[in-house]
């Protein structure tokens, strides 16, 4: 985000002129594509979804996509009921459908992209996912794929040959970060080298907002076979409440092991804060565990898995729709993104 740009709010979101196109929202989504809805102004799009008994299914829009402009926004996190590979499926049948109904321009809205963490090879004879996932987007006649929060935006472009559009969780973060830390001295902590772009991203972005300095720090972490190592921890962390953003949550691992270096370093609270909170097998012991004070998640992902009690009282969940409304309204109204981006 160039210096001189103001960071978008969600309050700022406005409804499309005129409307002019057809918005989807697949099954499993519902509740972000009815929030979509609402913000803009136009209604979803009806369209039917059926299964079948041997496991098949078939989708298709049941309102006119001729010459349209075409939003399909679906989240591609497993679910309860519903697997990654299956939605992922799904999406790109019912994109092919109305491809072939006659949209002029077909966008996939993917809040959460799978397979996207499995961005290059780390063993010999390794698939590249991202890449192929990109392949079948293309193979089904996308014109433009938007995600939020992707695990690595370069990657997320280089495996792509339609338009992309990687955005930035950091305008839905930075109000519930203020509203919970208030005044407090802050530092914005990457729990791996990998995201040290999407740190200071949000740091600087607080920084403008807040007009006081904020400190930065980050954690060593090395993946191998499943195994995670790496002791380094170095920032400015002591008497500070430090922010550990991060993309995702999964077992909220790589989350714990920075809180409990930065509380050792000195650091009177630890705010955790990621784009899409999935809370596989073992994050209730994450979330229970005293290191990390909140958690501060979008709703891209239903926590399912979580039990009430503890585990759900930690959570602040934001809502997504605002960006995705706001990106859905500047594509059809073909508005720049600087300030939406993450990077």
């Amino acid at each position: 985000m160039p210096d001189n740009e103001t960071l978008w709010s969600p309050a700022a979101v406005r409804p499309v002129a005129g409307a002019g196109f057809c918005l989807f929202a697949l099954a499993g989504t519902d509740h972000l594509g009815e929030a979509v809805s609402a913000l803009l102004g136009a209604p979803l799009t009806a369209h039917e979804e059926r299964d079948f008994e041997d496991g098949e299914h078939k989708a298709r829009p049941l309102g006119p996509v001729a010459g349209r402009d075409v939003y399909v926004l679906h989240s591609l996190n497993g679910s309860s009921g519903r697997s990654a590979n299956d939605k992922l499926c799904r999406l790109l049948f019912f994109i092919g459908a109305v491809k072939d109904a006659g949209a002029a321009r077909v966008t996939a809205v993917v809040p959460y992209l799978c397979y996207a963490r499995k961005d290059r090879r780390t063993k010999p004879n390794d698939p590249v996912t991202t890449r192929y996932v990109g392949a079948l987007f293309e193979a089904v006649g996308t014109d433009a794929v938007v995600t939020l929060e992707v695990h690595n935006d370069a990657a997320f472009e280089n495996a792509f040959r339609c338009r992309t559009v990687a955005l930035s969780a950091a305008p839905l973060l930075i109000e519930r970060i203020r509203a919970v830390v208030g005044t407090e001295p802050l530092c914005v902590v990457s729990p791996d080298l990998g995201g040290g772009k999407r740190a200071e991203l949000l740091r600087e972005a607080l920084e403008r907002q807040t007009g006081q300095r904020i400190g930065r720090a980050f954690a060593e972490k090395h993946r191998s076979a499943g195994t995670v190592s790496g002791d380094l921890f170095v920032g400015e962390v002591e008497g500070r409440t430090c922010i550990i953003v991060d993309d995702l949550v999964s077992t909220g691992g790589t989350l714990l092991r920075a809180a409990t270096a930065a509380r050792k370093a000195g650091a009177r609270r630890v705010i955790a804060c990621a784009a899409h909170g999935l809370f596989s097998a073992g994050a209730e012991q994450v979330l229970a565990d005293p290191a990390i004070e909140r958690f501060i998640v979008t709703d891209t992902a239903a926590p399912f898995r979580l039990p009430d009690g503890i585990c759900r009282d930690k959570l602040d969940i934001v809502p997504a729709a605002p960006l995705l409304a706001e990106a859905i309204r500047r594509l059809h109204e073909n508005e720049p993104f600087a300030d939406l981006l993450a990077s």
